[in-house]
């Protein structure tokens, strides 16, 4: 579908306008409280994960994790992504080249340049540790120039990501095997009764470090637990260094990761995916598929990656490509299925208040996201609260409904009133430099 087409998709008339951008609201809004499902996750120590892979299998809290891996992990940020990207479309479709002497790129770049900020915020000032805004923000200005792209060679440039992404990935992998094989050369001639080299020496010290890091340290879990239960100056000083490094790393290694599902969902949204332009039967279709293979990859990969918890060199003697590398594909299929599922509900219109009150928190989705660390670091931080680690696995998740309740009954009140979210305002003011109107009248 090119721009023309859309275009006129876009102006065919108000009632084909509001479902459109009712549909794209309400997938943003799953996606958003989604995201807490795994988010929660960060607050508590992973010591307590591992012991739940490690068994037994027979509790309500390893069947929640398997669910969670198997059919949500990263998707619902997927989602997330592949809006952020169709959005991006629609970001410069409803405006002109100029707008009071300034024109569309300049305000989008602008746009993004805050949501950094925002994103600089996030992790820095409200302290949370799995920020997407800065990653997302810096991704997204590289798509500007694809804005006009046919959809086709925007899913081209979709799966050349995921081949880069995974290329990095494997390349990491193979690092990886290289020094477990120089740690058997070690180990092979300590029993041959040689003396080691001191490249042998580092190679076996450095093997042990990678091994035990997979291995809960008490000490270190002690002390990281007594951390997040204490004062917000204490836990800034702990943060800064690993959210920094993270903010890092997630840019060198991982930003071809939401490059590549921003890409897609410009495509998608080409196509009218997003639009509920598409019959029942493709959505139908696009279901079938989507969770036939997502979830058949989720399984495998969550299932067969257990081994690695057990014994992490074993895992990496016995294969040569990771199971992590299913990830994309897992990713893809089940964001497919996940909005099909969304839509064709939408359509259905058998609990039209529950997607009334999602397409709120997806028009809030900015104030939403950045609520959700308000409310938990308060929470579950030694500043707030301070319920880090206590909460059971499973307990975790009577956090994460409270939370949906509370931002589903918060967005439909404020948006009664107010024409935009608090920090979606702020946003918009910032972009285009003047005072928004707030009030609805």
């Amino acid at each position: 579908m090119d721009l023309n087409t859309t275009n006129q998709i876009e102006t065919a008339g108000p009632v084909a306008a509001a479902e459109r951008i009712k549909t794209i609201d309400i997938v943003r809004g799953v996606a958003l409280l989604g995201i807490l499902l795994m988010n929660i996750e960060g607050f508590i120590d992973w010591s307590i994960r591992d012991a739940i892979i490690r068994g037994p299998h027979d509790t309500v809290d390893f069947r929640i994790m398997a669910v969670i891996n198997t059919f949500f992990e990263d998707t619902m940020f997927g989602l997330f992504a592949m809006l952020f990207g169709a959005g991006m479309i629609l970001f410069a479709m409803n405006k002109k080249e100029t707008f009071r002497g300034v024109t569309v790129a300049e305000l989008y770049y602008r746009r993004l340049l805050l949501l950094v900020m925002f994103g600089v915020i996030n992790s820095y000032v409200l302290l949370w540790n799995g920020d997407i805004l800065y990653t997302y923000g810096l991704a997204g200005m590289l798509l500007y120039p694809f804005r006009k792209t046919a959809a086709k060679w925007l899913f081209l440039l979709g799966i050349l990501c995921i081949g880069i992404y995974m290329f990095k990935g494997q390349l990491r992998y193979n690092e990886t095997r290289e020094k477990r094989a120089a740690y058997h050369v070690t180990v092979k001639t300590e029993k041959a009764g040689k003396k080691l080299t001191s490249e042998q020496q580092q190679a076996k010290i450095t093997w042990l470090e990678i091994e035990n890091g997979q291995r809960p340290d008490p000490e270190s879990i002690d002390r990281h637990i007594r951390i997040m239960r204490s004062d917000y100056g204490t836990i800034f000083n702990y943060r800064i260094p690993g959210n920094s490094y993270g903010d890092s790393l997630g840019i060198y290694h991982g930003i071809w990761n939401p490059l590549w599902l921003m890409f897609i969902g410009m495509a998608l949204f080409r196509l009218g995916f997003f639009s509920n332009k598409l019959s029942t039967s493709s959505y139908a279709m696009a279901l079938i598929i989507g969770y036939g293979i997502g979830i058949a990859l989720g399984w495998v990969m969550f299932s067969k990656g257990l081994l690695r918890s057990f014994n992490y060199g074993a895992y990496v003697d016995a294969h040569r490509v990771p199971h992590a590398a299913l990830n994309d594909f897992r990713k893809l299929f089940l964001c497919i299925g996940h909005a099909s599922l969304i839509i064709l509900v939408f359509r259905s219109r058998i609990i039209p208040w529950l997607m009334k009150g999602l397409a709120n928190v997806g028009q809030m989705a900015f104030t939403n996201y950045l609520m959700q660390t308000i409310i938990c670091t308060l929470f579950f931080y030694g500043y707030g609260l301070g319920y880090y680690n206590h909460l059971k696995y499973h307990q975790l998740f009577y956090v994460v409904g409270a939370v949906w309740v509370f931002q589903i009954i918060f967005s439909a009140i404020w948006l009664r009133y107010y024409r935009f979210g608090p920090f979606e305002w702020l946003w918009r003011s910032l972009t285009y430099w003047k005072r928004q109107p707030m009030m609805k009248r």
